[in-house]
């Protein structure tokens, strides 16, 4: 199976043709969005960070940025800063470059204000933007494909219904020679062994164990209980978070897993990794674009309208009164499967060919919508890291 997408010259394929305009920091994202309101097919990461950032939270923050603006779907990226911030615009500019894709940067109180700041922008940007218009889409196989699997509001339907179906289609892209990012560690929680057994490496199946156990004693030691669900997800008949959790992994279908990466780290070959991030959706979806997902499967028991901006978010249900009630938002309606009319393996084919129309250039309904929600996930920094070992502080630096 194909798809038709844009080559970029570093070898990897986008499925849109973006123009990214990044603010370094908050004070700069009311001039990057005037810049990318002026220029067709740009957008805007608006975010509140970017100042007072040390360490492993600075570190996070430019990782995640300069991942954004690398992705694949993104033709070139202007970052535009204050100019006295300490996450520069100079420096997300600068990790952009390494990965190949053209970028520049420009800092408000250099260019002589906001005015003057966004005419050059868009100057910048229109540049690009016709650079970009001359490009042509070109057939691939689907291992150039980088799928991200999310899944929220979930209820009794997600784990026996749209997840397991997602699963069908994540595991043929993983066969084509594709690779696909399941996220969430939290929502692990239980299925640690399964999810050990299926680790090509025996150490990564222990660092799986590991990373939860400790995780989670960690946060109880702070009086977090990371084994709660949510109320939402009570609401939709779920129980237990091991419940939730055998959910959570049906999207990654059976697949083999190469081995677990940190948040916004772009997987160093193909097939199923596993990215640790605690479950919250948003944050999630800017760590799987971060990370190189060209496109998102997002399954809902209860219904969710949340988008992004640089990866286009396919919402699949389960949930019969999730369809009546929020259809409006919803992709691919999997309730056929209940009924009997469907079978997880034909309906998670259909999944398969969802990603590919979306690949080659169907919007879907969160992109026609304009959800672009954006976070970027700080956790860590609640967290007493002296108590992680070496081994898994990784994952949160």
């Amino acid at each position: 199976m194909e798809f038709q997408g844009y080559e970029r010259e570093n070898g990897s394929v986008g499925v849109r043709n973006l123009i990214a305009i990044i603010p370094s920091v908050v004070c700069s994202s009311h001039a990057a969005k005037k810049i990318a309101d002026s220029v067709p097919e740009s957008v805007c990461l608006t975010h509140p960070y970017g100042c007072g950032h040390f360490g492993a939270d600075w570190r996070r923050i430019v990782n995640t940025l300069s991942g954004l603006g690398s992705n694949p779907n993104v033709y070139a990226s202007l970052v535009v800063g204050l100019g006295c911030e300490n996450v520069t615009a100079r420096v997300i500019s600068q990790e952009i470059a390494k990965v190949g894709t053209p970028t520049s940067f420009i800092d408000i109180q250099k260019e002589g204000g906001t005015l003057k700041t966004v005419n050059r922008g868009v100057e910048i940007a229109k540049k690009w933007r016709e650079e970009a218009n001359k490009l042509h889409r070109k057939s691939f196989g689907l291992e150039k494909l980088v799928l991200g699997l999310e899944c929220g509001g979930s209820d009794a339907t997600s784990g026996i219904i749209a997840n397991p179906a997602v699963g069908v289609a994540s595991d043929a892209i993983v066969r084509a020679g594709g690779t696909v990012i399941l996220p969430e560690f939290i929502e692990w929680v239980g299925t640690e062994q399964m999810l050990a057994k299926r680790c090509i490496n025996p150490e990564d199946g222990e660092l799986i164990i590991e990373l939860i156990n400790t995780f989670t004693n960690e946060a109880q030691k702070q009086g977090y209980n990371m084994r709660m669900i949510a109320p939402g997800n009570i609401r939709g008949g779920l129980t237990t978070i091991e419940e939730k959790s055998l959910g959570t992994i049906s999207k990654a279908g059976k697949a083999p897993i190469q081995g677990l990466i940190s948040y916004s780290e772009k997987p160093p070959h193909p097939g199923l990794w596993l990215m640790v991030e605690p479950g919250l959706d948003v944050e999630s979806m800017t760590g799987l674009a971060a990370a190189g997902a060209q496109i998102c499967t997002f399954t809902t028991g209860q219904g969710t309208p949340t988008g992004n901006a640089i990866m286009p978010v396919i919402k699949v249900t389960g949930n019969p009164e999730t369809m009546d009630v929020m259809g409006d938002d919803i992709d691919l309606d999997a309730t056929r499967i209940i009924t009997g009319e469907e079978t997880i393996e034909s309906f998670g084919q259909k999944v398969l060919e969802e990603i590919i129309a979306v690949a080659n250039g169907k919007p879907t309904i969160a992109e026609q919508i304009g959800h672009q929600e954006f976070a970027i996930w700080r956790m860590p920094m609640m967290f007493n890291l002296a108590g992680l070992s070496q081994k898994f502080t990784r994952f949160f630096d």
